[in-house]
């Protein structure tokens, strides 16, 4: 897959909702503002858990948010791995599947990262 692509894609699908629901998105942005704000927990923390949901959940449009959230936070390829070592071991093998989809977001968005510096 290609998730740059299909993030744009989304995002511009939500963007046509929003349109249709602005008090809605509007809500639910004031949340993920909230609930992403660091305080006992970092923001980054934050977005491990929002990423492990998203392989629970099977979510590709949130594993694509939180994967390219987690590559702007400075996350470590080795940190992904673990995190997915973790949602293997409580979500059995569709977590492994969506992991690896997980995997590959992030190392997309990691090269994008890159390329930019």
């Amino acid at each position: 897959m290609d998730w740059p692509k299909f993030l744009s894609e989304t995002e511009g699908q939500i963007g046509q909702f929003q349109t249709k629901a602005p008090d809605t998105m509007k809500g639910f942005g004031t949340m993920s503002r909230a609930a992403k704000r660091d305080g006992a927990l970092s923001e980054k923390t934050k977005e491990f858990v929002a990423l492990g949901i998203a392989i629970s959940t099977r979510c590709e449009s949130c594993i694509g948010f939180h994967a390219r959230s987690l590559v702007r936070l400075g996350a470590s390829r080795e940190e992904i791995i673990e995190l997915l070592e973790m949602a293997a071991y409580m979500g059995g093998g569709p977590s492994v599947a969506f992991g690896a989809k997980a995997l590959d977001a992030f190392d997309q968005f990691s090269a994008i990262q890159t390329k930019g510096t």
